[in-house]
């Protein structure tokens, strides 16, 4: 009897132990333990049949935000990129029209200069050899004019023969003919006819300004030798005027058919701010390969120097009246399946929805099919859920 009542004291205290050491007590609930229990709380996320359960607690530390869906005018315009380019016609590359050293230079970069203002001297023994071959020219020509003064003088005497005067009139015309030559080629230089028929040395060749405008580069250095047969030459001076200045504008391919020559355009910062307004004065018939994309041509009056070439710019193109259509942020549309979804909230969490998406426009997309106007769906925070639904699939594969 005593053996048997020490048995069952040695199981019951083991028992007791082990009970003890497989329970905490329930009474005690330490700062460590609230802190769990809140961070669990936080983390409450699944995703069964596509829905996607989070706390409110988790949701807000998402960022988000569930908004109702409402109904907006789209299409009727356009947001497009554009680039501020010079007009090509008030640019001016001044190359060497004659070989010479320069000896002079009145101008340089950053300068404003007007049309026909100096630029350059350049010391050219080239023209001082079509100066000395015009000079000779012409005297040559007064010589053969003098003779054949002479020759119909004696020929209307009957003292000399026909084929002396005929000789004569083949000189003049000779002489002509080569003055002319070399008279052309001093006015591809631009001199005017004082300096053509000076008959000083006129070694120095001056180069001006076509047109009135800022020197953006000058290439040339004082006692630099140019040549103006070399016609790889890189330009003396390149002058521009940007009073006038073209705003480039890249239209997608299937927004072609939508443009106008005369369209109001809005010219406008990156960040909203207007800068113009003016109408299209050209679209492209031609769609670059690599980008897809036409150009339609914008003319702007730039007197006040506001808008600066080589910058890119935003182009709001006013199409009409548009469509009134539900529309919804962009980030709002995520690709789920290779499928573009908007989140629904619904009481048993978020489940991604297929939708049809249209134009997009200052930020928003059309939604064509899938969502209906006053309908619930998330608007700010889409892509954690997405981001949400890709790592629960990728566990899944790895179980």
């Amino acid at each position: 009897m005593t053996s048997y009542r020490k048995t069952f004291w040695i199981i019951a205290f083991g028992a007791l132990v082990l009970t003890a050491c497989s329970h905490e007590p329930a009474s005690v609930d330490g700062p460590g333990d609230q802190l769990t229990s809140a961070h669990e709380e936080a983390e409450d996320e699944e995703a069964e049949g596509g829905v996607i359960s989070l706390s409110d607690i988790a949701a807000e530390a998402a960022g988000i935000k569930v908004g109702t869906a409402e109904i907006g005018r789209m299409g009727d315009r356009l947001n497009l990129p554009a680039e501020v380019r010079f007009d090509a016609d008030r640019i001016a590359k001044i190359s060497p029209q004659i070989g010479g050293i320069v000896r002079k230079l009145y101008a340089t970069e950053g300068d404003t200069v007007t049309r026909g203002q100096r630029l350059a001297l350049i010391a050219s023994r080239e023209l001082a050899d079509l100066k000395s071959d015009f000079i000779s020219a012409k005297a040559a020509t007064d010589l053969a004019q003098t003779t054949l003064d002479r020759e119909e003088r004696l020929w209307a005497d009957k003292i000399t023969s026909e084929a002396d005067l005929l000789a004569a009139r083949a000189g003049v015309s000779a002489a002509k003919a080569n003055l002319e030559a070399i008279k052309g080629k001093l006015q591809t230089l631009a001199l005017n006819p004082a300096q053509i028929s000076s008959e000083n040395s006129g070694a120095n060749y001056v180069v001006t300004s076509p047109l009135a405008g800022t020197i953006v580069q000058r290439s040339v250095a004082l006692g630099e030798a140019v040549n103006s047969n070399d016609g790889s030459a890189e330009p003396l001076f390149t002058i521009v005027d940007d009073a006038v200045v073209w705003v480039d504008i890249a239209v997608f391919k299937q927004d072609l058919s939508r443009l106008n020559e005369g369209a109001k355009v809005n010219l406008t910062s990156d960040n909203g701010e207007t800068i113009t307004q003016s109408q299209i004065a050209f679209i492209s018939p031609m769609v670059d390969q690599s980008s897809r994309t036409a150009t339609a041509r914008v003319i702007v009056d730039n007197a006040d120097g506001r808008l600066r070439p080589g910058s890119f710019i935003r182009a709001k193109i006013e199409l009409g009246e548009g469509e009134t259509l539900v529309r919804v942020p962009i980030n709002a549309v995520q690709t789920v399946n290779a499928t573009p979804s908007i989140f629904i909230p619904t009481e048993d969490g978020f489940v991604p929805t297929p939708v049809i998406t249209g134009l997009e426009q200052d930020g928003f997309v059309s939604i064509r099919r899938g969502l209906q106007s006053g309908e619930s769906y998330v608007a700010e925070g889409a892509f954690t859920l997405k981001s949400q639904i890709e790592k629960d699939s990728f566990g899944a594969d790895d179980d």
